[in-house]
């Protein structure tokens, strides 16, 4: 279902005021009236029902009350944290890379510079994010996520390990899986999923791969090499397909645990 993305929490009195772009989206786009409802996403992550108390002034004001449970069945356990860890691409194929993401239900998104990507650090980078921000919005409320996913600003190599350094220290259990084309595997993905880590971290490289000698650094990280099928696949084609076989993976874990 869709739902509609709250960027503040509502008041005391469960109260939210909407504006700019998002009053334009809901009273203009979405024609909604005084009475009527709408679902929608705190910040947080929590579900709730929207009634539309007023719209003037180019204000929407509404009224929050918390949503029936969803049906969980299947989906006793939450699944863990899925980041990515994304080469930066050429040109904007970040922008479908990150929709995709945000559609996935990932809960971060954090590209970096590699050896063989093509992407300069600039004083623009913040216009970037800016632009994921909203991408993830946009994305999130098409298709009913509610997963929070976030985006960094892209980061150098030295500053992915640090992160990725931190992510362990902070969250034991934390694995990382490197998708690469070589045939570098040790095990199956259902291998290292099998003990449902808290964080799972995909890293995926641009158009052309990691070097030999990246590979190599991010197994000396600890990470795990893993090669799924034997094509060669687009960087923005190889996040999507890594990020669904290990969620669908999660997503089934009850079934395959009992075989």
């Amino acid at each position: 279902m869709k739902r509609f993305i709250l960027d503040c929490e509502p008041d005391k009195n469960n109260i939210i005021r909407l504006r700019g772009d998002d009053y334009r989206y809901l009273a203009k786009s979405r024609r909604l009236a005084a009475g009527e409802f709408f679902p929608a996403v705190l910040p947080g992550g929590g579900n709730v029902r929207v009634q539309v108390q007023s719209i003037d002034g180019g204000v929407l004001v509404g009224k929050c009350s918390t949503e029936a449970a969803m049906n969980t069945a299947g989906q006793d356990s939450p699944l863990p944290n899925i980041i990515l860890f994304q080469a930066m691409p050429k040109g904007e194929k970040m922008d479908l890379i990150v929709r995709q993401a945000a559609e996935g239900a990932l809960t971060e998104i954090v590209p970096f510079v590699s050896e063989f990507s093509i992407y300069k650090m600039n004083n623009r980078t913040g216009g970037k994010v800016s632009r994921w921000e909203r991408i993830i919005k946009e994305a999130r409320q098409q298709s009913g996520s509610t997963a929070v996913t976030s985006v960094r600003p892209p980061l150098k190599m030295d500053e992915l390990f640090s992160y990725w350094e931190e992510l362990k220290r902070k969250t034991p259990g934390t694995i990382g899986l490197l998708f690469h084309h070589l045939p570098l595997a040790k095990s199956t993905l259902h291998d290292y999923l099998k003990n449902v880590p808290p964080i799972v971290v995909i890293a995926v490289g641009p158009e052309g791969g990691f070097s030999g000698s990246e590979a190599e650094r991010f197994m000396e990280a600890g990470f795990m090499p893993l090669t799924i099928g034997d094509t060669i696949m687009r960087t923005e084609t190889a996040s999507l397909y890594c990020a669904a076989a290990v969620r669908i993976i999660l997503l089934e874990r009850d079934s395959w645990e009992l075989k």
